[in-house]
């Protein structure tokens, strides 16, 4: 770590510097980070208590919605204070601890969501033998190696910013501490090792994509194989809000991370606060309301409830 940089504080740029803009994004973010929160514990709490919904494919939903719920958790309190502050500071250690929890939740949705295609990928492909590949000892296998990447991920990242020099106004040009606008304020450049780093992103970027594109390719043939429209619409059902996610998450990274370096940080905001804060919340919105099991699940709590209630 550079000497000093404990004391660096940063200034973050913020989501826009028109004053009258502050309010009305600050009530939009309070309700997207409230409707985030509710939505992705309410369905790891109902997950957790249905016993209907005790399958692999609601076992990684679940920790889907666990890893959302701490991913919106570390952006949007920090940009909510942000925008009813005077000077959007923050310290060298709290910014380190955002950009490390970022990487990690960020990395852990991108692999979740390849494990959740490889399992639809079993459950359509190799039905019969579902139960035994997504034994309950294999989830949780395949869970620890999505954490364990997300901790690997975040720790080269952290490190790496952690150890270069800051000067100047250390203004953030962004909303949160993120690896790119970090790079950019750096007062001497490695190009050889920010090389290394950001390929580290793309590469995690590139194998989440391509294990899911083969699944989804094993999963489009298979479907087409089956004879009846009614059986292809079933399976294909399954695999739609998955489908629905994994395009609106990749599509912004892949904007984000992939595109030609311009100087219009307007872009990269835009689409950073898909991925960041919308994503997280319209993620369970996605596999409760297009789910029957979900549904269900919701109908037997609520009228237990009020059963309970009523006695």
């Amino acid at each position: 770590m550079s000497p000093g940089n404990h004391s660096t504080l940063f200034v973050l740029e913020g989501l826009t510097d028109k004053p009258g803009l502050q309010i009305p994004l600050f009530t939009l973010f309070l309700l997207i980070y409230v409707v985030s929160v509710s939505g992705n514990l309410g369905l790891v709490f109902l997950i957790r208590i249905s016993s209907q919904l005790h399958t692999p494919m609601y076992y990684f939903l679940s920790n889907l919605s666990f890893i959302d719920l701490c991913y919106s958790s570390v952006i949007i309190p920090k940009m909510l204070v942000n925008f009813v502050s005077e000077k959007n500071s923050t310290a060298f250690p709290e910014c380190m601890t955002q950009l490390f929890l970022f990487s990690f939740f960020g990395i852990d949705d991108s692999y979740m969501l390849t494990v959740m295609a490889y399992d639809r990928y079993v459950a359509i492909c190799n039905p019969l033998l579902y139960n035994v590949i997504m034994s309950h000892r294999v989830c949780v296998l395949l869970s620890t190696a999505v954490y364990a990447m997300g901790a690997f991920g975040a720790t080269v990242n952290a490190s790496y910013i952690s150890s270069r020099s800051f000067c100047g106004a250390n203004v953030i040009h962004h909303y949160f501490c993120d690896i790119l606008p970090l790079l950019k304020i750096t007062c001497s450049r490695d190009y050889t090792k920010e090389f290394l780093v950001l390929l580290l992103v793309g590469l995690n970027v590139f194998v989440s994509v391509f294990a899911i594109f083969i699944s989804y390719a094993f999963i489009l043939a298979s479907i087409l194989r089956i004879r009846s429209a009614d059986g292809r619409s079933k399976a294909f059902s399954t695999c739609s809000s998955h489908l629905v996610a994994v395009g609106v998450f990749y599509g912004s990274i892949i904007f984000m991370y992939l595109k030609p370096a311009t100087g219009d940080t307007t872009q990269e905001k835009v689409a950073s606060v898909f991925y960041t804060t919308v994503i997280p919340m319209l993620n369970p919105l996605i596999y409760s309301l297009r789910n029957k099991d979900v549904k269900e699940a919701i109908r037997k709590f609520v009228n237990g409830g009020l059963h309970s209630q009523s006695v």
